[in-house]
């Protein structure tokens, strides 16, 4: 926005106060007006902000003559705090700062509270937000006014771009870098939706998302390896994904081939907004490879893996040779698997395994590996084959330790172990995070506010944490209000907190942490639901989809809300004494609940959420988190004492 004054004039009671002004105020500049009493100060501001016109001359707002601009746009554009401003009524401060949105109303942003919450904490007067505007002091009146004069023109970027850097570029890019050859699609690659997915193989910059892909490398020339889904098929049972591949190897003059099936897990719809994967069904993943092995095999594959995003969980310690204990999702998928398949690459659970599978079962004699999470181990692979026979003769697999430098994780400094081979940065890879963190730093680090605790992601015996209680009660904030949705409860799922938040030294919380808690940037819904329903919702938490008795996905409920489980009850009966505010919620009530769009949806195989009814569409989760950290900062970890479980 530019402000231009071009030959003003003004004369007050016969003399002339102001003679052929002219000026250019330029956007992001500070432009101060100086003189003694009388020169014309107040006047010339007066006109510059359109209170008053020039007998001569004019003032040109981006080029356009200020008296042209209708009063309701230029009040969206331009704010004038008073040099004195009194304030007639006992308002709250936050709510002095309200008013500069007044010109907005009747078109407002999603993120209303969320500018009303960051101007006060650009005037550090956030902690005065409940404090009567009219108790404060001088100076911190004049700060509550300079935030009412933000928050009037305060213009966040559309689609939230200001918080959307880049997508999964860098990630692709360092996978290209790498020179892997597949990947097995897994469930999160669906989070932004298969037209992503697709984008991401692909490349290009199309819009898919909320985000604004590609601002920091561009072009995006797309991933160089091939994403493998088998078991993936659109409506039309074409497939979405390529399901196999080949890859050879060559020694001498002998070539192995080795066939690759990749796909993810069935239940893959359960775990990701519906919306992601509409026009997709997921094919049982037994049956799916069983199909591939003799097309692989028709194409010359002497070895044939399947690399699945599914896994399961051993009580062998990380870097054992064994599966001892085996269990989950992956054991019925490889009793069903053909037993000619070689090598199984399993993954999903976060577990580390490497092991003969045969000794589990004989007939199924798969060497079978998982490599844990975030990179920290790396499965080597060794495979001999006799060129004569074609037969593979030996198989055998390692997990390595990764280690690369020392550094500060939530739960403090993880230094090396000088045990194990520690490795140097690979230069590319070094200098493409630096480019992303250069980018993304003056964001991530802008303070956001405080906490009086040290963490608050840790979970108690009921699987309740401080933090989905935090999160759970910001939704609630943000739709309590009649025009918002008038919720009454709100419900968090697990597996949206995605990191701990951890104040730092001084209580210090940043923008980038909130970021990393809830970075899938879900709109918070309210909707409409009977007690019966709710109770319906909190029994799927344990025979819901992959939730279950022993891996429980224990919502997390609003302030007010309360509830018991007990797992030695028959599914369907386990959920009792739910109450809101002290009374029983019968299951005839009737209760608005602030849920994210993921939830609405059905994700995370709640699906009674899709029955509720009278939607009322909300904010971005990550703005209504931040606007509620900011509004109560410091935050003092809600208690949680919410949901009791049976001994």
């Amino acid at each position: 926005m530019s402000l231009r004054c071009v030959d003003v004039g003004v004369s007050a009671d016969g003399r002339k106060v102001l003679a052929q002004v002219s000026l250019d105020i330029l956007p992001g500049r500070f432009t101060a007006i100086l003189g003694p009493n009388g020169a014309g100060k107040s006047t010339l501001l007066s006109i510059l902000t359109g209170q008053r016109q020039p007998l001569g001359g004019q003032v040109l707002l981006d080029g356009k003559a200020l008296g042209q601009t209708p009063a309701a746009t230029l009040a969206q554009r331009r704010a004038v705090m008073l040099q004195e401003s009194a304030v007639a009524f006992d308002f709250l401060a936050r709510e002095v700062v309200e008013l500069g949105r007044f010109p907005h109303r009747r078109n407002p942003t999603p993120q209303e509270d969320a500018i009303v919450a960051q101007a006060m904490q650009a005037t550090h007067v956030g902690h005065l937000a409940q404090r009567n505007v009219n108790t404060l002091s001088g100076g911190e009146k004049a700060r509550v006014q300079l935030a009412r004069s933000l928050a009037q023109i305060w213009e966040p970027r559309p689609d939230g771009a200001d918080r959307w850097l880049f997508l999964d570029e860098p990630t692709v890019e360092v996978m290209n870098h790498i020179a892997i050859d597949f990947n097995a699609v897994g469930n999160h690659e669906f989070d932004r939706g298969w037209q992503e997915l697709l984008r991401l193989q692909q490349g290009g910059c199309e819009k898919f998302t909320v985000r604004e892909p590609c601002q920091i490398s561009k072009p995006f020339e797309g991933a160089k390896f091939r994403f493998l889904a088998a078991n993936t098929v659109r409506e039309d049972g074409q497939p979405l994904l390529p399901a196999t591949g080949i890859k050879r190897f060559t020694q001498g003059d002998a070539t192995v081939a080795v066939g690759f099936i990749g796909m993810t897990l069935k239940a893959t719809p359960t775990m990701v907004s519906p919306a992601g994967v509409k026009g997709l069904r997921f094919e049982d993943e037994a049956a799916t490879a069983n199909a591939m092995v003799p097309q692989l095999r028709a194409q010359g594959a002497d070895v044939i893996v399947v690399a699945i995003h599914e896994g399961g969980y051993t009580d062998a310690k990380v870097l054992e040779q064994e599966c001892s204990g085996i269990n989950g999702d992956i054991v019925p998928i490889l009793e069903r698997l053909d037993p000619s398949v070689d090598v199984v690459v399993s993954g999903h659970t976060h577990q580390a395994y490497v092991c003969d599978y045969g000794r589990i079962n004989p007939a199924r004699p798969f060497l079978l590996t998982s490599a844990g999470q975030y990179g920290a181990l790396l499965t080597e692979v060794s495979l001999r084959v006799d060129t004569a026979t074609r037969k593979l003769v030996h198989k055998s697999a390692h997990n390595h330790i990764v280690q690369g430098e020392a550094f500060t994780g939530s739960q403090g400094l993880v230094p090396l172990n000088a045990a194990v081979p520690a490795y140097p940065a690979d230069p590319f890879v070094q200098q493409l995070v630096a480019r992303y963190k250069a980018a993304a730093e003056p964001l991530a680090q802008r303070p956001v506010g405080g906490a009086r605790a040290p963490r608050l992601g840790v979970r108690n015996a009921s699987q309740e944490s401080a933090l989905g209680n935090l999160v759970a009660d910001a939704q609630l904030a943000a739709t309590r209000a009649p025009q918002k949705g008038g919720a009454q409860l709100s419900f968090m799922n697990p597996g949206g907190l995605r990191a701990d938040l951890v104040p730092d030294a001084q209580g210090q919380l940043r923008y980038g942490q909130l970021f990393s808690v809830q970075p899938f940037g879900n709109n918070i819904m309210v909707r409409t639901y009977t007690g019966a329903q709710i109770r319906a919702v909190l029994e799927q938490q344990f025979a819901g989809g992959t939730s279950t008795p022993q891996s429980p996905r224990v919502l997390s409920v609003s302030e007010g809300f309360g509830y018991r489980y007990d797992l030695s009850q028959p599914a369907g009966s386990r959920i009792s004494q739910m109450t809101l505010h002290g009374k029983p919620l019968e299951d005839t009530a009737v209760v608005r609940v602030a849920i994210s769009s993921f939830l609405a949806s059905g994700g995370d195989g709640f699906t009674v959420f899709m029955e509720g009814r009278d939607t009322t569409g909300g904010d971005l989760d990550l703005d209504v988190l931040e606007a509620y950290v900011l509004a109560h900062s410091p935050i003092a970890p809600p208690l949680t004492n919410r949901i009791q479980r049976a001994p």
